[in-house]
């Protein structure tokens, strides 16, 4: 799509939700298990699940005695994230390029490739200083996102998908900057398909370290996949970091 902000449509769609409903929810609970051990928060800490879609990840995080905030633009989303609502647990439509909360949270997360979906650098920059400016002093945030060169070799071009009588045709490609996905919905209620076209930036290390470094972040850790290996360059499937708040 040409629309600038294409991900306000793509992410409202029950198209999306449909397609992406069957992500691996053992998957997704065993690597916040895995980094809340590791990061060993104290109880009733503060965090903020930037990009929380229907709020799976903050869920599961308020299950383990955290106070959980989680912001998404998709008003679909927080409506259903809405109805888990609870005493530690709390649901805002909100855009992460604008300020939240200042100086409240203990640790923010970003999971699963939740960022990098503007086309300006100053968009990419307000969201980082967003998050920073949310933190308090030492706290902590951690982003997964996608590892550019492993992508690069091991992503497949095309891919046809039929659920519940919805055909999706997904075609991939990629240029000096950008990961494309372009998703066709042919849904027999319709005469004409649904078009979206994902974009995600080729964001690599270095990049990610200078615009922490810009937003008083800086990363302790970097890791490769969801059972916290190693970060190896080529081979490694996510780019996984650990930053901590050293400046105001």
């Amino acid at each position: 799509m040409k629309d600038r902000s294409w991900f306000k449509d793509w992410f409202n769609s029950p198209y999306y939700h449909q397609l992406y409903i069957k992500r691996d929810e053992d998957e997704a609970a065993h690597f916040i298990d895995q980094l809340i051990n590791h990061l060993q928060p104290v109880s009733n800490s503060k965090i903020l699940d930037i990009a929380c879609g229907k709020g799976r990840h903050a869920i599961h995080l308020s299950q383990k005695k955290m106070d959980v905030t989680g912001i998404d633009l998709s008003e679909e989303s927080i409506i259903e994230a809405l109805k888990y609502e609870k005493e530690n647990l709390h649901f805002y439509k909100h855009d992460m390029r604008l300020p939240f909360w200042i100086n409240y949270f203990d640790l923010a997360f970003n999971f699963f490739t939740s960022f990098g979906y503007f086309k300006t650098s100053k968009e990419h920059n307000d969201t980082i200083r967003t998050i920073s400016k949310s933190l308090k002093q030492n706290g902590f945030f951690v982003l997964d996102y996608l590892n550019p060169p492993f992508v690069e070799a091991n992503e497949e071009k095309e891919i046809e998908k039929t659920i519940d009588g919805v055909n999706y045709f997904i075609t991939k490609w990629m240029d000096q900057n950008y990961f494309y996905k372009k998703i066709v919905v042919e849904d027999q209620q319709y005469n004409e398909p649904f078009i979206f076209t994902e974009q995600v930036a080729k964001f690599n290390l270095a990049d990610f370290e200078k615009m922490f470094s810009q937003q008083g972040l800086q990363i302790k850790e970097v890791l490769g996949d969801y059972n916290l290996s190693t970060y190896h360059e080529i081979t490694s499937p996510r780019l996984i970091l650990i930053a901590e708040k050293i400046s105001i």
